[in-house]
């Protein structure tokens, strides 16, 4: 790369450092704001939560009304009919006779009803309460999801950084070497082949500039988009030498917390309880029912009939109970209920899997952060030998011990070594945010304590 394009990065980099750092907190905070997965966690959470008032709305009185008007005709014949009138002798085998041709009809009804015993009613009511619990658990699920992908996204482009800074620091050395290695050529005091070395990593670390550089613009966009946070502002912060200390409670604790809090199984055992219920209603479809019923309603028909001008008048008042008794449903009931008791079987069975699941998850989680600090305590060993390695390289290359090609190999190793120390520093504090995930634990406090072990 030209000297003057790296003093060019050097200064915008300079120039960056002087901007606020943006640290983990701000960013979550940001994206709670504007990244979309929130606006639909919430949407969902809302409209699960309407599922209570649906349970309620079950138990509370029904009421219509309906009317309707339109054309019609009527015709009626009574014989053999006695009546009789005050002050006369009754009258037998008179008729009667009425018609309406082409008249005008009305009606309209009032109805009312309140369920008073209905067994598939309540295990429905019993289900969409549990449906409103699930969506509960479901959101925190999400929460929680959202929250770690944030993080991980934060350090992604905290990684990329240190990636870039890297290689464009390995640019300089090289090209150093290279300029280096030319001299002594020229001097006869190295072989061709050191150039010609130097020469093709300097080209490798060209090529790997610009992929890092376009991995760092990738993962600041994706940042970027999520958060609402303009590229330029992202000026994230780094895990410090100090390494949050790993947990020293107990994995029996921490497995007895996921079994209790975990929200997965508590959406899975939300599942199990409605099967179960899915199973009561079904059952119930045979049960009798008994509902408080009340009734108002009126029938006009008026007009010209064969006998002239004619009208028909209705009206009825009802209020009473109803049973309902089901006789046959055809074989429906027993298959949907053959039905429901297997897709509890089922349901049941995937929470005995997720338990299995979320224990193992746990412990690996919590293994992790135990053996957190053992590792970086490795890896921080890795890089002083891979550092102090590179310097006494640096000095057989002046004195002739060492050749061109061990000196990058030194420089190589280096960086590599200070990019491992990096990534397990934030799969540490990564591991940290699982575990309290597991246990159903994971908020804000927990992304507090991570925020303090950054820096800029």
């Amino acid at each position: 790369m030209n000297p003057r394009t790296l003093l060019a990065g050097a200064v915008l980099a300079l120039c960056a450092t002087a901007a606020p750092a943006t640290d983990l907190l701000q960013v979550w905070q940001a994206a709670r704001q504007h990244d979309p997965q929130g606006a639909l966690s919430e949407a969902s959470r809302a409209a699960g939560a309407s599922r209570r008032e649906q349970a309620a709305a079950l138990w509370r009185p029904n009421l219509g009304l309906s009317a309707s008007a339109g054309w019609a005709s009527a015709q009626s014949q009574m014989n053999g009919a006695q009546f009789a009138m005050p002050g006369s002798a009754p009258v037998s085998g008179a008729s009667f006779g009425t018609s309406v041709n082409g008249g005008t009809a009305t009606r309209w009804a009032l109805n009312a009803k309140q369920p008073l015993y209905n067994p598939e009613r309540r295990a429905q009511s019993a289900q969409l309460d549990i449906a409103a619990q699930a969506s509960e658990h479901e959101w925190q699920l999400a929460q929680q999801d959202w929250m770690l992908q944030t993080t991980q996204r934060y350090f992604d482009v905290v990684q990329a950084e240190r990636r870039l800074a890297l290689v464009l620091q390995q640019q300089l050395a090289v090209d150093k070497a290279l300029t280096e290695a030319k001299d002594r050529f020229q001097l006869g005091e190295a072989p061709v082949t050191d150039t010609h070395e130097a020469q093709a990593r300097a080209q490798a670390l060209a090529a790997q500039a610009i992929a890092t550089r376009n991995e760092l613009d990738m993962a600041r966009q994706v940042l970027a988009d999520v958060t609402g946070l303009p590229v330029q502002t992202l000026q994230l912060q780094a895990p410090g030498r100090a390494a949050v200390a790993g947990t020293t409670e107990p994995l029996a604790d921490w497995l007895q917390r996921a079994e209790q809090n975990n929200p997965m199984l508590k959406m899975q055992q939300a599942q199990a309880e409605a099967a179960q219920q899915d199973i009561e209603k079904h059952r119930a479809v045979a049960s009798p029912t008994l509902d408080l019923v009340a009734q108002a309603s009126r029938d006009r028909l008026s007009g010209s009939g064969d006998f002239g001008a004619a009208s028909n008048t209705q009206s009825q008042q009802m209020v009473g109970v109803m049973l309902n008794v089901p006789l046959y449903t055809g074989g429906w009931r027993s298959a949907k209920l053959q039905e429901a008791t297997h897709l509890h079987d089922k349901a049941r069975s995937e929470l005995t899997r997720s338990r299995q699941q979320v224990g193992q998850m746990t412990r690996a989680a919590w293994q992790a952060v135990q053996s957190g600090q053992a590792r970086l305590a490795a890896l921080d060993a890795a890089r002083t030998a891979s550092q102090a390695r590179l310097d006494a390289t640096q000095l057989g290359r002046l004195v002739g011990d060492r050749t061109t090609l061990d000196l990058l190999n030194a420089q190589n190793d280096a960086s590599a070594a200070e990019l491992a120390r990096l990534q397990g520093q934030i799969d540490n504090l990564i591991a940290q945010l699982r575990l309290h995930a597991m246990a159903g634990q994971l908020g804000e406090a927990q992304l507090q304590t991570v925020n303090a072990a950054l820096t800029n």
